[in-house]
């Protein structure tokens, strides 16, 4: 069955001061909850990205606020689209995610990946290694997650992570762990780590893309002896329903400006209609789970794409 995600990117609400501005982001995570979508996810960055304002825009860290939004929520998911493996060591980072699982009673997904946003990690002062060597690191962590949400005791003696006969209690909820999303679309080694390790995938790109993503996805289980069907499939990308033709082309004009190129590859905008067709493109390429961000829309819009989406998809 297909599912739908609401990823909240900003948090800068129109006339909202800042001892507001969680309950503005909470009535955002409500409102995706009441109309059908599965599940929630933040972005896990410490300075907001430059399309959505730079470093200048306010930001919450992601667990912290994922621990709330589970003590206010009762249905979604929640997780992080996606943490980035520099910013925690990976065993505090397990004990986070399965605190997480506790207090939403089992809605808990790690969302983890190589991370990419260089002037973050300068500004914060975390190493920003070479490609290789993230990938590196990422590959390590989730061995290391992996045993500890799965209620083993590993000790790990790699490169860059080790743990000692290292404990995890309490389990998480979830009957079998909490699930793994390695967020990333790379062919060599970012697919074949989600073949090797993970639950769920998180790629990036339009119905073209995405298929040939999954494609070389489904190469990487066959060479080391996996099902596909074992992992969900998700994308990330923007969502703006218009009530009005006009309104869809206003908006076509001025984020094509921006976007350039890639406005096929991330953006969804349109009318009713034009979402579902667009959707509908996206599911057939093989996704299981389109998670969308709306960063233009209000509480009721939101939830209006909710209900288009669950009831036409149910």
């Amino acid at each position: 069955m297909t599912t739908f995600g609401f990823q909240i990117p900003g948090f800068r609400h129109p006339g909202t001061a800042d001892d507001a501005m969680f309950d503005e982001t909470l009535a955002r995570a409500q409102a995706a909850e009441r109309s059908g979508f599965a599940s929630v996810w933040v972005m896990d960055h410490f300075w907001q990205l430059p399309a959505l304002g730079g470093p200048d825009e306010p930001i919450l860290e992601a667990y912290t606020l994922l621990g709330a939004l589970a003590a206010r929520t009762e249905r979604v998911q929640l997780g992080t689209l996606v943490t980035g493996v520099t910013y925690r060591n990976p065993a505090l980072l397990a004990k986070m995610v399965t605190t997480l699982d506790v207090i939403s009673h089992g809605r808990a997904i790690l969302g983890i990946g190589a991370a990419w946003y260089e002037p973050e990690h300068l500004g914060y002062g975390f190493g920003f290694p070479p490609d290789r060597e993230r990938l590196d690191r990422l590959e390590e962590a989730v061995q290391i997650c992996r045993a500890l949400l799965r209620d083993e005791r590993p000790s790990f003696d790699g490169r860059y992570y080790s743990t000692t006969d290292a404990r995890n209690v309490p389990n998480p909820v979830q009957t079998g762990g909490v699930p793994i999303m390695i967020g990333g679309s790379g062919e060599k080694r970012t697919l074949k780590l989600v073949a090797q390790y993970a639950d769920m995938c998180n790629v990036s790109g339009g119905p073209d893309t995405v298929r040939h993503k999954l494609g070389v996805l489904r190469s990487h289980c066959q060479a080391v002896g996996r099902d596909p069907k074992e992992i969900v499939t998700t994308r990330l990308g923007t969502l703006v329903l218009t009530p009005n033709a006009d309104e869809a082309a206003r908006a076509r004009s001025f984020l094509s400006g921006l976007a350039g190129e890639q406005f096929h590859e991330q953006f969804i905008v349109g009318e009713a209609d034009d979402v579902v067709a667009e959707v509908e493109a996206l599911i057939a390429a093989g996704l299981d789970c389109p998670i969308f961000n709306m960063p233009l829309s209000d509480v009721d819009t939101i939830a209006r794409a909710g209900e288009l989406l669950s009831s036409t998809f149910a």
